[in-house]
């Protein structure tokens, strides 16, 4: 990069300036040496012109001219520092007049910035054998932590983290079926469900092809709904197991690839609509998109589909509090900037099933590029995110946020997690979709959906 040339009194200027700085070094020494700055610096002047008898040069007093040169450089320059102190005094004040204030907006920025996106630090993590069906670990198990107090209630102390299955390429949509003693559960990649039994301890083939299925769950009739990337639909099993397509487009386009569902109780139906099943081949079929990334309200009685939030990226979780007065969405998207961070919204949920009031729940900026994939909601308002994708893998697993959006705990996993559900004979038992992998650890809480 060019700078122009350089004045043509450049070389003098550097050489002043070399002195001033050995001069002012002088001055400093000599000023360090004695409380009485006034006097130290009238003997210096004595030693170097005699003839001022210590006395500064003045109008009516010896003529400036008498005073040697290094006397003369040496009272510029204490004068250059006198005016530099007194600058510097001037800039303290003013510094710490603005620190007074910039305290008081930072300390505003810090709460808000805090129930927004920053995740507190948790404690290292012993080596662990997660091929070991039952690991030696001490409990309380060091991969469940406690970042806040507020989520010591929510462990069940003996406990294991445990991975009770792997061999997927890409596990998501996990769903509870109790009824069955399982969770059904897509590998994306390979085309295919699979079930998990929890009295056997077998994974088994539930349905290949899959038509590449995400998100699953059940309606509250207890029938398996699920979003179909290759198929670009939403679909029900039925009890004798035929296939029912509740949706496959909206105003006579094809809808993109449903990715995540959930069933409030008046039986509407509830999904997001991204791209990931039609930006490649690898998780559905490559093709172009016919509508905009949407999130659709399916309503129970009239089977109308209607728009409920069109200003996501991709967005993709979403689930209901308890009370289903509010719906929580995750955007995985980077925005059309690419770079924003990975987020929550909640929204008030209307008596005819509309979204209104959407504000801000968390953003995962601070994790560097991580992202909150599928969320669920327990019986005290608390929202599980899978999550993972950044720098840190600390952040691998799922984060456990209060009701105020604060993240107040963690589950580390060592892998990306997609998904995640509630299940058990009491529904504590926190099941995880991994990357390759299943996993179950029990909580002290209960999970709100079927």
């Amino acid at each position: 990069v060019g700078y122009g040339p350089l004045p043509a009194n450049c070389l003098e200027q550097s050489r002043k300036r070399t002195l001033f700085v050995q001069v002012r070094m002088i001055i400093e020494i000599i000023v360090s040496l004695s409380e009485h700055q006034n006097i130290i610096r009238k003997r210096a002047l004595a030693m170097l012109c005699p003839s001022s008898e210590g006395k500064l040069p003045t109008s009516s007093g010896p003529d400036i001219r008498s005073v040697s040169p290094v006397a003369r450089l040496l009272l510029s320059f204490t004068a250059v520092q006198n005016q530099m102190l007194r600058e510097e005094k001037m800039f303290n004040r003013r510094r710490l007049m603005l620190a007074g204030v910039g305290s008081v907006a930072g300390a505003v920025a810090a709460r808000t910035s805090l129930a927004a996106n920053s995740i507190p630090p948790g404690p290292s993590l012993p080596p662990r054998d997660w091929s070991a069906a039952n690991p030696t670990v001490p409990y309380p198990d060091a991969n469940v932590q406690v970042l806040d107090p507020r989520f010591k209630k929510y462990i069940a102390g003996t406990t294991l983290l445990r991975r009770v299955w792997t061999g997927a390429e890409w596990t998501e949509g996990p769903v509870w079926f109790g009824d069955m003693h399982c969770v059904i559960f897509s590998d994306i990649p390979n085309n295919r469900l699979l079930r998990y039994d929890t009295m056997s301890g077998d994974t088994t083939e539930f349905r290949s092809p899959s038509n590449f299925t995400n998100g699953n769950t059940r309606d509250r009739q207890g029938r398996l709904v699920s979003c179909e990337h290759a198929a670009r639909r939403v679909t029900r099993t039925e009890y004798d197991g035929k296939i029912t397509v509740l949706t496959d487009n909206y105003q006579g386009k094809k809808l993109n690839s449903p990715n995540g569902v959930v069933v409030k109780s008046d039986n509407s139906i509830w999904f997001t609509d991204p791209s990931y099943g039609t930006a490649g081949d690898h998780e559905g079929h490559r093709e172009p998109s016919e509508l905009p990334h949407n999130v659709y309200r399916i309503d129970g009685k009239t089977t109308q589909m209607t728009v409920v939030a069109a200003d996501f990226d991709q967005p993709n979780g979403l689930c209901f509090s308890p009370d289903e007065k509010k719906l929580y969405i995750t955007d995985t998207g980077r925005g059309k900037d690419g770079v924003s961070p990975s987020l929550i919204r909640v929204y008030d949920v209307t008596d005819d099933g509309k979204l209104i009031n959407g504000t801000l729940f968390h953003d995962f900026s601070d994790t560097k590029g991580g992202l909150s994939d599928d969320i669920r909601c327990d019986e005290d308002g608390n929202i599980w995110s899978a999550g993972g994708w950044a720098p840190d893998p600390m952040f691998n697993g799922v984060a456990v946020l209060a009701p105020n959006g604060d993240i107040i705990g963690r589950i580390v996993l060592p892998e990306t997690a997609a998904n995640l559900c509630f299940g058990g004979h009491d529904h504590n038992r926190l099941f995880i979709c991994a990357s390759t992998s299943l996993y179950a650890v029990d909580v002290n809480t209960r999970g709100v959906e079927l």
